[in-house]
């Protein structure tokens, strides 16, 4: 059952996709959050047989909802009237900056933080 990560920014949305067992995550691509994210998101998902979400929830330091959170809410929402599959919500606090730790800053970072967003649920779930 693959699964797809997402990394969500204001400006951009890395993306990762698990192996078709769901059990290894790996970067996929960073796309632009504009007003063609909710249709290039839903295409993917149909395109590599998705058949579940897992979207980074964003908090600060104390554990609360940040700014970007709300965003993330409405994204969710959007595509749960798009499509019929599961979404969860996996903390991801810092992923970004481990992504860079491991592999440098290049163009693909938030698609690597997308792969450890969706790692860490995969491993979870375990």
């Amino acid at each position: 059952m693959r699964k797809m990560g997402i990394d969500f920014g204001s400006k951009k949305v890395g993306i990762a996709l698990s192996d078709e067992s769901g059990v290894m995550a790996f970067p996929h691509s960073v796309i632009p959050n504009d007003s063609k994210l909710l249709k290039t998101i839903v295409t993917l998902i149909e395109k590599e047989r998705v058949a579940e979400l897992v979207i980074g929830y964003s908090v600060d330091k104390a554990g609360k909802a940040n700014p970007i959170h709300k965003a993330v809410e409405a994204f969710m929402m959007d595509v749960t009237l798009e499509l019929s599959i599961p979404i969860h919500l996996e903390p991801e606090q810092y992923s970004t900056q481990q992504a860079i730790r491991i592999q440098g800053k290049t163009t693909q970072t938030d698609a690597a933080a997308a792969a450890l967003i969706l790692d860490s649920f995969i491993t979870r779930k375990k």
